[in-house]
């Protein structure tokens, strides 16, 4: 904590981290002693001072008068969900992630002592913070689009007591001045993977992104005729809102009605159509979740290479292939 900035619920949050840091742990994350430090010591409730609930009507708040929803927002500070922090015009543009997918997602990324960190996606810059906590400020770089998002994320870090760089942009052209990078984290969902970020990474960096509704981990490698990478899904789903400041090609959105129920509503089927839906009717679609016995999303991934991209199951090569929007 910053002592420029006295923090009134310090105690009270303390309890309150140890407890999600507990659930956390139990469920299987923050097996790294060096994430688990970061969790245990970055309070998150400095980078989330209000967020809405009940769809997005109502807001809690660390200066409300009434100390029953000042605990109230304590406490959901501090719950495992993510939590809804910029809503424009009915629509959520920013939020806090669910701090047990943050941690898996920060254990995916494998990073090591001296590596560069771009963030996209700065949201309260909480995600940021965990990340200097664990390299320095100085090898992590976050960017967002919003000048808001990024003064208050700017304002949050500096209350926790961090100071990573903190960008406006536009997060699909990366931030080359503070490259290159050994890892790449985005906390928004990709139409399509930036070119950019390839150019902007060292050969073997990690990007992990959340595509369609699950997280694709990618490895650049540098080949005959450039950068490429290429890496499958992690088994966990993710839901993000979506990169903006990208003007990816239009695609249609499945019609599922003339689908059973029961498979339309299956989150694995909803993975393969969203990750198919520009090439696969949904039919089409289904004959092959049901051909290849309800892959898992292990099993499918994503090649970047030679200006085109592409989503596969099992195999690069293989006959199941979707080209995906250029980046």
């Amino acid at each position: 904590m910053n002592d420029a900035y006295p923090d009134q619920f310090s105690e009270a949050a303390a309890e309150e981290r140890r407890a999600m840091v507990r659930g956390i742990v139990a469920g299987g994350a923050l097996a790294d002693p060096q994430w688990l430090a970061a969790f245990e010591e970055v309070p998150r409730h400095l980078f989330v001072p209000y967020y809405f609930v009940g769809g997005g009507f109502d807001r809690l708040w660390c200066e409300d008068p009434d100390p029953v929803r000042r605990a109230q927002w304590l406490h959901g500070a501090y719950a495992d969900g993510a939590l809804a922090t910029r809503i424009r015009d009915g629509e959520l543009i920013s939020s806090s992630s669910q701090p047990s997918l943050m941690a898996r997602m920060l254990e995916e990324l494998d990073v090591r002592e001296g590596q560069r960190v771009l963030e996209i996606g700065a949201g309260s810059g909480y995600n940021a913070a965990l990340l200097a906590h664990r390299l320095g400020d100085d090898a992590v770089t976050t960017v967002d689009l919003d000048p808001e998002i990024t003064e208050s994320a700017r304002r949050h870090l500096a209350a926790a007591g961090y100071r990573p760089a903190v960008i406006t942009g536009d997060g699909a052209r990366g931030w080359p001045p503070r490259g290159p990078y050994d890892r790449i984290i985005a906390t928004c969902t990709l139409p399509c993977v930036p070119q950019a970020w390839l150019d902007q990474c060292t050969p073997g960096a990690r990007i992990l992104a959340p595509f369609a509704t699950g997280l694709i981990a990618l490895r650049v490698r540098e080949g005959a005729h450039g950068k490429y990478a290429e890496g499958r899904f992690l088994h966990t789903s993710a839901y993000f809102v979506p990169l903006r400041g990208t003007q990816p090609p239009p695609v249609r959105r499945p019609h599922t009605g003339a689908l059973p129920r029961r498979v339309s509503q299956n989150e694995l089927f909803r993975f393969l159509l969203t990750l198919t839906e520009a090439t696969l009717d949904p039919r089409e679609a289904l004959s092959l979740w049901q051909r290849e016995r309800r892959p898992e999303r292990e099993r499918f991934g994503i090649t970047v290479q030679g200006g085109r991209q592409w989503a596969w199951l099992d195999d690069p090569e293989g006959p199941y292939a979707w080209p995906l929007p250029s980046g």
